[in-house]
C-alpha cells in the first residue's frame, strides 16, 4: 500500500490573488462606472431616463465601496447589519427633515414681508 498525503500547497490554486491587485481592480471599475456616469450626463436622453442611470450606477459604486474598501466583505455579518442599521435611520432622518422643511412651508401666510 502507498500512502498518499496532501499538503495544503497541494489543494489551493496555484493562482493565489492578493486583496491589494483586488483593490486596484475594484478601483479600476469604480473609474470606469464613474466615466460611464460623465458621459450619461451629456446624452440627449429621458430626464427619468439619466436619473434612473445615474442612482442605479451611483448605488453599484457604493455597495462595491462598503464591502470592498470598508472590508464588510472579510467582516462579521453582525457588522454589516449594524452599518446598514445605521444606513437606515440616517436616511430615514434625511427623508423626514427635507419632508418638515420642504420649501413650500417656508413661505409667509400672508404673502407679504413682515412690518417692522
Amino acid at each position: 500500500m502507498s500512502d498518499v498525503t496532501t499538503s495544503v500547497a497541494d489543494v489551493q490554486p496555484a493562482h493565489h490573488e492578493s486583496k491589494f491587485h483586488v483593490f486596484v481592480q475594484i478601483a479600476m471599475i469604480l473609474a470606469i462606472i464613474t466615466g460611464v456616469e460623465i458621459v450619461i450626463v451629456y446624452l440627449p436622453l429621458a430626464r427619468w431616463l439619466i436619473v434612473s442611470a445615474l442612482v442605479t450606477l451611483s448605488a453599484v459604486k457604493f455597495m462595491m465601496v462598503i464591502f470592498y474598501f470598508m472590508h464588510l466583505k472579510w467582516d462579521k455579518i453582525f457588522c454589516t447589519i449594524l452599518f446598514f442599521i445605521g444606513l437606515i435611520l440616517a436616511g430615514g432622518t434625511a427623508i423626514a427633515l427635507l419632508a418638515l422643511f420642504s420649501v413650500g412651508d417656508s413661505h409667509p401666510l400672508d404673502g407679504g414681508v413682515p412690518p417692522f
